[in-house]
């Protein structure tokens, strides 16, 4: 099963980082991509303790995108664009992966099939967790970026800590 995984999980972990660096470009911030971290290569995205984690408790992390949200055109729909781009990226993923379990799986494919189910759940899992509004996850800086300016400061002060 890790022959499937592992490939899965990398996917799923590179394009939700790169969604974010992306996102961050088109909206003005240029940090990512100075930082070298608009690329495929999963060793730019991945965290050694977030990585080691996984394979113990089965639960990690990766190295966030770096952004300055201050050269964002627009700063709260620039924070909104960028911290949902990755959900959104897991989401599509997500859905495309379903399509093709399916396709797959009805033209005999097991090894296809079995691949694009773990890279499905890999992809709506991260999807749904980074949704959670808790720091440091997606959905904390979604919740910034939609609260009025005094409540989101709060938010963000829990960020930093």
């Amino acid at each position: 099963m890790l022959k499937y995984s592992i490939p899965a999980i990398l996917i799923a972990i590179v394009l939700h980082e790169l969604g974010h660096g992306y996102a961050a470009l088109w909206m003005g911030d240029t940090t990512a991509k100075r930082a070298g971290r608009l690329t495929l290569n999963p060793i730019a995205h991945l965290d050694p303790f977030g990585l080691l984690s996984m394979f113990l408790f089965k639960f990690g992390w990766a190295k966030p995108v770096p952004i300055t949200p201050t050269q964002f055109r627009k700063k709260r729909l620039g924070l909104f664009i960028v911290s949902i781009a990755g959900v959104t990226v897991n989401l599509v993923l997500g859905l495309l992966s379903t399509f093709l379990t399916v396709y797959f799986a009805t033209k005999g494919s097991k090894h296809l099939s079995l691949f694009f189910q773990f890279l499905m759940h890999y992809n709506i899992f991260f999807a749904v967790f980074n949704l959670i509004p808790i720091p440091p996850l997606d959905g904390s800086k979604i919740l910034i970026s939609i609260l009025p300016e005094d409540m989101g400061q709060i938010l963000i002060k829990y960020e930093s800590q």
